[in-house]
């Protein structure tokens, strides 16, 4: 049986959280879990998976606002990379200056690390360090699936103008980490339509030089 993977819209900015399993093992992970928890229970019940893993690829209140509850339903474990410590410590008062609400701030368990291959819910997923949207953002091979949070956008790139931000690290991850695994490698990203590198490396507007 093939591994499970899809994506539900969640949290109030609808970031993508990717539901990640193997029906074998029976247990899952989930990615970038952004609020609705609820949603994602339900969602994990009707496919017979068990949460043990939150995995998300950067700090930004919206990407963890589900975590918290998750950890205390579930028992799950939740990691990120240690660089946006800060971010997910901050995550309250980041959230308010949008005008939203934030419950408890989620205990960090373990802080991942570039290059390492995450054996999780009977999966492998690499990690790739793409830093630009926030420092310790990341990105998370699968196969010939790349869960890209914020670092790449369908036809966009994710902003650079809030706290850890840097356009042109940001650029520089996208074609030193990401452009050379290949045009056929599907992207998934925390916000919007899924895509692939190879659409990416021609048609996107900020990494052919038009930005």
């Amino acid at each position: 049986m093939t591994r499970v993977h899809e994506i539900l819209e969640t949290g109030p900015l609808q970031v993508n959280c990717q539901i990640m399993g193997d029906p074998t093992t029976g247990e899952a992970l989930v990615v970038d879990p952004g609020g609705d928890v609820t949603r994602i229970l339900t969602r994990l019940q009707a496919l017979k998976l068990k949460l043990t893993h939150i995995v998300c690829t950067h700090g930004h209140f919206d990407h963890i606002g589900g975590v918290a509850e998750l950890k205390r339903l579930t028992g799950a474990v939740f990691w990120i990379h240690g660089a946006d410590r800060f971010l997910v410590q901050n995550s309250a008062r980041h959230a308010a200056t949008w005008g939203l609400p934030f419950g408890p701030v989620p205990t960090i368990d373990q802080e991942i690390v570039d290059g390492a291959l995450l054996s999780i819910a009977g999966l492998t997923l690499q990690v790739i360090h793409t830093p630009g949207h926030t420092p310790g953002g990341v990105c998370l091979r699968c196969g010939d699936d790349l869960v890209v949070g914020d670092t790449l956008f369908a036809g966009s790139i994710g902003r650079t103008d809030l706290p850890g931000g840097d356009h042109q690290q940001l650029i520089d991850s996208i074609h030193e980490r990401l452009l050379p695994l290949g045009d056929g490698v599907h992207c998934h990203p925390g916000h919007g339509p899924s895509t692939t590198l190879g659409r990416e490396r021609r048609n996107n507007p900020f990494l052919n030089g038009a930005f």
